[in-house]
């Protein structure tokens, strides 16, 4: 069963968030994290976003995806508001970073970001965000608005015992090099995108 194994305040660009490692052991190098905004009240409506780690996009900035620019704008759009911020470790759409860069290297040679993880024997998208909800219920979040563009983070609500209020849009202009990337996540994901 997973459970808090630590929290500590972290002084952050955006602000001050209370970060919280969640796991079924405490010697777990890789656990879950979910950063509290300071001003944020679990009895009330909680703003959310469920994110999945992104090494490339959010330590190396990755020109490849939109995750870093995504976890920023969260992080701004939670110390302003409220809210918390769920991060899992799903590397890669789950697949991990070494898989990851497989598929990048399928990719320079003309494959998309779905082709290349089928190729390789993988999903399309490995994610399960079962864990994010049982976070919720951990930290007693019942009622939330969700930051996302992606419809599994959706549906993974529904019958789960957390409250949707709404959806809150997190979309990041695409560049040169993620269009098409983003094309896929919306034709083929059903990824609620309107700038693509």
């Amino acid at each position: 069963m997973m459970t808090i194994q630590a929290k500590s305040n972290i002084p952050t660009d955006f602000g001050v968030f209370t970060m919280y490692a969640f796991s079924e052991n405490e010697s777990d190098w890789n656990p879950h994290l979910a950063l509290v905004a300071q001003n944020t009240d679990f009895s009330k409506t909680v703003n959310v976003r469920f994110h999945s780690e992104c090494i490339t996009g959010e330590i190396f900035h990755s020109k490849k995806c939109e995750c870093g620019q995504q976890l920023d704008a969260a992080m701004k759009f939670m110390t302003e508001n409220g809210g918390v911020i769920i991060y899992l470790r799903q590397e890669g759409r789950n697949i991990g970073i070494i898989n990851k860069l497989k598929a990048y290297a399928l990719q320079e040679k003309g494959f998309d970001t779905v082709e290349a993880n089928l190729m390789l024997g993988l999903p399309a998208d490995g994610r399960n965000f079962d864990v994010a909800v049982e976070i919720l219920k951990i930290l007693q979040i019942q009622r939330i608005n969700l930051l996302t563009n992606n419809p599994d983070k959706l549906k993974s609500l529904e019958n789960s015992g957390v409250i949707l209020e709404r959806r809150l849009p997190l979309e990041i202009d695409s560049n040169e090099v993620n269009e098409s990337y983003l094309v896929k996540k919306k034709d083929y994901f059903g990824h609620l995108l309107e700038r693509v």
